[in-house]
C-alpha cells in the first residue's frame, strides 16, 4: 500500500517572517499536501499571533507549484456553506486545481463562541455538519443551488464557473462517530482521524493502534451500508494527539516504525506538523527534514 506524507503548518507567523519560507520549503522537502488549521483562535496560541486559513493558502498558492494545499479542518463553528463555497472555487482557481477541504464538526474552543453564541451541543454540531457538508457538495458542484434547510439556506447562490477539479475539490471529512463516518461515505474522497482522543493522557501506542483498528472498520462500515468500496476513500492520520505525541519525530527510525504500523492498519496519508518551538510541537528540525526526505523510502 501506498503511503504519503504531508504536513500542517500553523498560521501563527507573519507571511514576512517565516510563513512564506515554510510553504515554499514544504513544496522543496517533497510533502504530497500542506495544510493548515482554520480556527479563529487555538489553545495556547490564542493570545499570540494567528491568521486566517484562506488568505494564507491562497499567499501559499502563489509561491508553489506543485504542492497540494488545504485545511485540517474547517468547520461549521463560524462558517456559512455559500461564502464558503465561493471561497473554495477562488482557491481552487488561483491554486490551478491543488486544494483540499478537510472539514469536520468543530468543538467547544475559542471558535465555538466568537460570534457571541453559546457554545453548540455535540448532537447540534452533528446536525449542522450532517446539513453543512451535503450543500457544500452542491454549492461546489452546481452553478446555482436553492435550499431551505434548518441551519443554512442558499437562495440561487451562483458559483460559475465551478472548481477546477471536477466535479469539485475533494472533502476529508474527519469523523469518528456514526453520522460523521456516513458523510466521509457519502460524500468523502478521504477520511481524517487523530485517533481516539479519550487515550491521549494515559493511553498506550498499542492502545491506540486498536482503537484506530476499529475506527478504519466502522469506516468500512459506513462505507458498505452506501454501497460504496472503502477502498476508494483515502485514510489521513493527524498526527501529534495520539499517546505517542510528538514520538514518531524524535527521530528518523522512531517515524519509520510509527507510520509502518500505521501504514499496516490501511492508512495513506500521514500528516506531522511542522515544528513550533516552546510548543507541543516541539521539534528538532533536521530531523524533521530528514523524515520528510527519507521517511517514505527507509519503509520500502
Amino acid at each position: 500500500m501506498t503511503l504519503r506524507l504531508s504536513t500542517v503548518i500553523l498560521p501563527y507567523r507573519r507571511w514576512s517572517e517565516g510563513a512564506r519560507s515554510a510553504w515554499i520549503r514544504a513544496e522543496q522537502l517533497g510533502f504530497h499536501t500542506a495544510y493548515t488549521y482554520d480556527h479563529l483562535s487555538w489553545r495556547s496560541f490564542r493570545d499570540g499571533p494567528w491568521f486566517g486559513a484562506i488568505p494564507t493558502l491562497t499567499a501559499a498558492a502563489g509561491v508553489t507549484e506543485r504542492l497540494r494545499l488545504g485545511t485540517l479542518v474547517t468547520s461549521p463553528n463560524f462558517r456559512h456553506p455559500v461564502t464558503l463555497a465561493k471561497e473554495l472555487i477562488s482557491l481552487d482557481d488561483i491554486s490551478g486545481g491543488r486544494i483540499t477541504l478537510g472539514i469536520g464538526a468543530g468543538g467547544t474552543g475559542f471558535d465555538a463562541t466568537a460570534l457571541g453564541q453559546e457554545p453548540w451541543s455535540p448532537r447540534e454540531r452533528a446536525d449542522r455538519l450532517a446539513e453543512f457538508v451535503p450543500l457544500l457538495d452542491r454549492l461546489l458542484s452546481e452553478d446555482a443551488v436553492t435550499y431551505e434547510g434548518r441551519f443554512y439556506s442558499a437562495d440561487e447562490a451562483r458559483n460559475i464557473p465551478g472548481c477546477v477539479q471536477r466535479p469539485r475539490l475533494p472533502f476529508a471529512v474527519a469523523a469518528t462517530g456514526p453520522r460523521g463516518l456516513g458523510l466521509a461515505a457519502r460524500h468523502g474522497q478521504a477520511w481524517v482521524t487523530t485517533g481516539d482522543p479519550k487515550l491521549y493522557e494515559n493511553g498506550t501506542p498499542e492502545q491506540s493502534v486498536q482503537a484506530l483498528r476499529g475506527q478504519l472498520g466502522k469506516l468500512a462500515e459506513a462505507c458498505a451500508a452506501v454501497g460504496r468500496d472503502v477502498a476508494e476513500l483515502d485514510k489521513i492520520l493527524l498526527t501529534g494527539f495520539t499517546p505517542d505525541r510528538s514520538g514518531p519525530l524524535q527521530s528518523l527510525d522512531a517515524f519509520v516504525d510509527f507510520a509502518g504500523r500505521h501504514r499496516d492498519l490501511g492508512f495513506t496519508e500521514i500528516v506531522i506538523h511542522w515544528p513550533i518551538p516552546d510548543s507541543d510541537f516541539a521539534a528538532d528540525e533536521k530531523v524533521f527534514e530528514q523524515i520528510a526526505m527519507e521517511g517514505l523510502a527507509q519503509l520500502g
